[in-house]
């Protein structure tokens, strides 16, 4: 079987693209071909005589265009349905899968229309929690998708019931719940050597432990309550915000005029595996969150969570690996940052279950 993903893909950082890679990875070791394409970027090259690049197996094909905000997604929807159709019909795709109802969605389901192929569409969350109720125009797009994709995923039980809201005619009778999966051969309990390589790097002393936040600097990341808890927080702990986004500047200022001790920002990093392994405790307190895969893979590597009592974190987090938190609390955070790094008998607990339940995300269903 020949399979065509259209979604966000390596080098491009991103949960997508962790999801794509998982389940990318799943379906080559079935003998399956696997091609994604993807935005474009610098480091596609297609190797010669082809019209892709490998990737571990996978064929990549970056498409047209800039990446300008507002822009973007219109010339990928463009140039990346051009190139599925194009794909489809030189190699005879089997199944076309889109990450993202809009744009790759979209892309998906006209690469379907022009190619008759099967067509799957898997929503991750923030095309249902933000685009659709947000933006008018949207909701007839992610509609329209929903309708013609003989398939929809979603990967949690939540962003399930926000899809039937949608009143889509049948839609209950093509969706089917895909977990995020985490890889347990690469996110794995740390020794010493790898527990402070990190730390190291970024000036953190070996017996000082740090707070880790992974994602992108947005607003419904809620990475200012971390700030403010941060001003809470009695233990003797560094807060680490890994990733990049529209608010970073401001939430830099925010650090420095308000004299917020002990806050490092890394910006955008491709060894997540290495960062998560180096942490003490990860924190994710998103104010809507369809599931949240940096949790699992902290789990993966025996870390404690906390996370918002929303959407798919609540869904991950049980009381025997984390904490849930109301978003908008700072001090309740704090008060859950302490508990976890002063209660030996707790944080131990939360690092005893961690991979346990980590390994209830491990098995990648092949959805096909």
């Amino acid at each position: 079987m020949k399979i065509a993903m259209v979604g966000q893909f390596s080098p491009h950082i991103g949960g997508v693209g962790a999801h794509i890679q998982n389940l990318s990875k799943e379906l080559l070791k079935k003998g399956e071909e696997v091609y994604v394409i993807t935005y474009p970027h610098k480091d596609i090259k297609n190797e010669s005589n082809k019209n892709y690049m490998e990737n571990d197996g996978i064929k990549v094909i970056g498409t047209k265009g800039i990446n300008i905000p507002g822009l973007r997604s219109l010339f990928y929807l463009i140039f990346g349905t051009i190139q599925l159709i194009r794909i489809v019909r030189k190699y005879d795709i089997d199944v076309i899968h889109g990450h993202y109802l809009y744009p790759a969605g979209l892309i998906a389901v006209l690469g379907g229309l022009f190619t008759k192929k099967k067509v799957y569409v898997t929503s991750h969350g923030s095309d249902m929690f933000c685009l659709y109720p947000q933006h008018r125009f949207m909701r007839h797009v992610i509609r329209f998708v929903l309708k013609r994709a003989d398939v929809v995923l979603t990967v949690s039980e939540s962003l399930k019931e926000e899809i039937v809201k949608t009143g889509v005619p049948n839609i209950e009778d093509k969706l089917k719940l895909n977990w995020n999966t985490v890889d347990i051969d690469e996110f794995q309990i740390p020794d010493k050597t790898c527990r402070y390589k990190f730390k190291n790097e970024i000036n953190i002393p070996e017996d000082k432990p740090f707070i880790l936040f992974v994602g992108n600097i947005i607003k419904r990341k809620n990475v200012a309550t971390i700030l403010d808890a941060k001003k809470h927080v009695k233990s003797d702990c560094v807060f680490v915000v890994v990733g990049d986004g529209p608010l970073l500047n401001t939430l830099k200022e925010k650090v420095e005029t308000e004299k917020i001790e002990d806050v490092i920002f890394t910006g955008a990093r491709n060894d997540i595996c290495n960062v998560v392994q180096s942490c003490d405790l990860l924190i994710l307190p998103s104010y809507s969150e369809s599931f949240g895969l940096v949790l699992i893979e902290a789990l993966a590597c025996g870390k404690p969570v906390i996370g918002s009592n929303v959407g798919g974190i609540k869904e991950i987090i049980t009381e025997d690996v984390g904490l849930l938190i109301e978003p908008t609390d700072p001090k309740s955070l704090a008060k859950s940052i302490d508990l976890i790094l002063s209660n030996n008998e707790i944080r131990e607990k939360f690092e005893l279950n961690a991979r346990k339940r980590a390994a209830d995300f491990s098995n990648v269903d092949i959805p096909y």
